[in-house]
């Protein structure tokens, strides 16, 4: 295991149990003590959609989107969600495919798992199965699911091109890629960026909006779309970075618009399909 699989493993284990001693209540692709606060990860679901849910889903949600919000899931589908935490995006899709349907959620992290499961079992969803292993090598067949999602999990991966190797080795032909994610938009000096991570903390690891759709064509994929839909202001950050003894105001013009939450959407294509 690499060195960030096993910090981002602690990480998250610690959030699980966190969250399992309802000591805390949000999260952004981390603890609250991150800093990264509502502008991330306000408003990504409906009250409709977490009415039914059990709690502990809903607060271990540590994304950036709606994965579940990208596509249209239909009855009798395979999902797979790639690194799929306290397992909210799961049960959203559970109720979609329906009992013919089928959702796999896949963790590297024992706690998230257990929080899963228990979440399901609360849930009482009986077309849900959660893995454990690692987004690098994904635990299923080729060609074995019709959709993947995944909500701000494969910008923290040190190697993502194995990821979405992966991801179209398990898609059926014609099979969808929709996952939410941070993007980077331009250049960001690297001190910058740095200081930015400390406040975002799923920001560490984002790609470049053009590098993105490059590696995921480079893996087979068409139909590729980034889709930039909420972009970091620095005021945002502007208490949590002043805090940190970082002059916001020279930062300001470096930042502003330069970090987004983005929907990215691709196709796995069929045999006979011009690419």
């Amino acid at each position: 295991m690499s060195d960030i699989q096993q910090a981002v493993r602690e990480k998250y284990g610690a959030i699980a149990a966190s969250v399992t001693k309802a000591s805390i209540s949000t999260g952004c692709c981390g603890p609250t003590a991150c800093g990264c606060g509502d502008p991330i990860t306000s408003n990504l679901y409906s009250d409709g959609e977490t009415t039914d849910l059990p709690a502990d889903a809903v607060t271990a949600s540590l994304g950036c989107g709606n994965p579940t919000a990208l596509l249209a899931l239909e009855p009798g589908q395979t999902v797979l969600d790639l690194g799929s935490g306290g397992g909210i995006d799961v049960l959203l899709s559970a109720k979609r495919v329906g009992p013919t349907g089928k959702v796999y959620g896949l963790d590297m992290t024992g706690e998230m798992l257990a929080l899963a499961r228990e979440n399901q079992r609360k849930a009482g969803a009986t077309n849900v199965e959660f893995l454990e292993g690692t987004i690098e090598a994904i635990p299923l067949p080729d060609n074995s699911i019709d959709v993947i999602i995944s909500n701000c999990v494969i910008n923290l991966s040190s190697d993502k091109d194995a990821v979405l190797r992966e991801a179209f080795r398990v898609l059926k032909p014609g099979g969808r890629f929709a996952v939410s994610d941070v993007v980077v938009r331009g250049d960001v000096p690297a001190d910058v960026r740095r200081s930015v991570e400390l406040w975002v903390g799923c920001i560490a690891g984002a790609l470049q909006d053009t590098e993105y759709s490059d590696k995921l064509r480079a893996a087979g994929f068409a139909d590729v779309e980034v889709d930039p839909w909420r972009i970091y202001k620095i005021d945002d950050a502007r208490a949590f970075l002043t805090d940190a003894g970082i002059d916001v105001d020279r930062m300001a013009p470096l930042v502003e618009d330069k970090f987004a939450s983005a929907f990215v959407r691709a196709r796995k294509p069929h045999t006979n399909d011009v690419r």
